[in-house]
């Protein structure tokens, strides 16, 4: 054997999903947040007011959105990632509608097909 060290580590990236060092088995979503961020705030750089909200709605659920939601089905989730995530997707409708009225954000995603 040779003599290396085993370096530790808080986390591993595995298969694009972040393991999270715990008592119990635990994956982190925040990584993916800056990355969809990244896509959807390029969407709204390039397409902006030119589009209509049908077109930005659409980017967003079949560029953005599989950013953000790859792998989640093995996470065990708790409460307050979920509100974190839904927060995330929601910071986009609110862009796009110019409104912070989260009433109006969750209508317009009823409408669109973007149930939060």
């Amino acid at each position: 054997m040779d003599d290396r060290e085993l370096v530790w580590a808080d986390e591993i990236r595995y298969l694009g999903g972040f393991i999270v060092r715990a008592a119990k088995f635990k994956c982190s979503v925040y990584q993916a947040k800056p990355s969809y961020y990244r896509a959807a705030n390029s969407i709204f750089a390039k397409v902006g007011r030119l589009a209509s909200e049908e077109v930005m709605v659409q980017l967003l659920k079949h560029k953005c959105l599989p950013i953000l939601l790859y792998a989640l089905e093995v996470y065990n989730l708790d409460k307050r990632v979920l509100q974190s995530l839904d927060f995330t997707v929601n910071r986009f409708f609110i862009k796009m509608f110019k409104t912070s009225n989260i009433e109006i954000v969750h209508y317009c995603q009823t409408v669109f097909g973007c149930i939060a």
